[in-house]
């Protein structure tokens, strides 16, 4: 078995790729000018050139490295060799693709990877606009890069005052009402709410600390692997959807749409729905 710190280090370099990749877009404009935009089916729910190309960087810098590696991306869904070691990655290349659109920083390049027991054994969130790197490697702890330092992640500070749950909503309008509709329970305890638009990074803002908690369903299994490793590294109680595995198929969207993807301070564990 390879040493979850060995595939950290893979895919600290293979979202670095993806990164640098985002990391061309032009600052002028806010309109998505140049970026060859095109939506894949629901209202809001964009692709750009910049999607393709950073999926494309992340899975050239995975298989020079591992050759035999199943790879799972946004773009171009899952490859798996003849020869296939046992490893799966998950891809996404641009979460936040909206906020790259319209020029707001919270976007990133979320890179993890799972044993053949869906295991998550490493995950990096890149996110270029913010000049963060947060990482996690299983039994290594959570860390995040910045300004030349590297800091240990130890998750929201228990027992704080003035709670704010990050959360996000579903493309689908009739999810949107229901999540809407229960918003209000949810948010039972909490002071706010705040929805960044990248699920990646909600999950990294529990894991460094600046959120209390994170929770939303509908999300896709590439929204949440690194971050959710990362949260979960950093002594965060968290709670992934049960999904099936992209190798079987993937989940319906139904299943999707249903599961919860939860994270927080341990105190707020019963926080959301089944």
């Amino acid at each position: 078995m390879t040493d979850p710190s060995e595939l950290l280090a893979v895919a600290k370099r293979a979202a670095a790729a993806g990164a640098a990749v985002l990391a061309r877009r032009s600052v002028s404009g806010t309109g998505g000018e140049g970026l060859e935009t095109t939506n894949k089916g629901e209202a809001g729910d964009w692709v750009t050139a910049f999607d393709v190309a950073a999926e494309n960087a992340v899975r050239d810098a995975i298989l020079a490295e591992r050759p035999h590696d199943a790879l799972t991306g946004e773009e171009h869904g899952t490859t798996r060799p003849e020869d296939h070691s046992g490893y799966r990655w998950s891809i996404d290349p641009l979460d936040g693709t909206t906020n790259f659109i319209r020029n707001i920083v919270y976007y990133a390049t979320s890179v993890a990877v799972a044993d053949s027991d869906g295991v998550w054994l490493a995950g990096v969130v890149h996110a270029p606009a913010l000049g963060r790197v947060y990482s996690a490697a299983r039994g290594h702890g959570a860390w995040v890069e910045a300004a030349g330092q590297s800091t240990r992640l130890e998750g929201p500070v228990p027992g704080r005052k003035g709670l704010i749950l990050a959360t996000g909503f579903s493309y689908d309008p009739a999810t949107r009402a229901s999540q809407l509709q229960g918003l209000g329970e949810v948010m039972d305890g909490f002071a706010d709410v705040r929805r960044l638009g990248s699920a990646a990074l909600d999950l990294c803002m529990v894991a460094d600390g600046t959120f209390d908690a994170y929770g939303e369903r509908g999300l896709n299994e590439h929204d949440f692997s690194a971050g959710a490793l990362i949260a979960e590294e950093a002594g965060c109680w968290v709670r992934r959807p049960r999904l099936r595995s992209p190798l079987d198929g993937g989940p319906s969207t139904e299943d999707r749409l249903a599961a919860w993807m939860c994270a927080g301070a341990l105190e707020l564990s019963g926080k959301f729905p089944l």
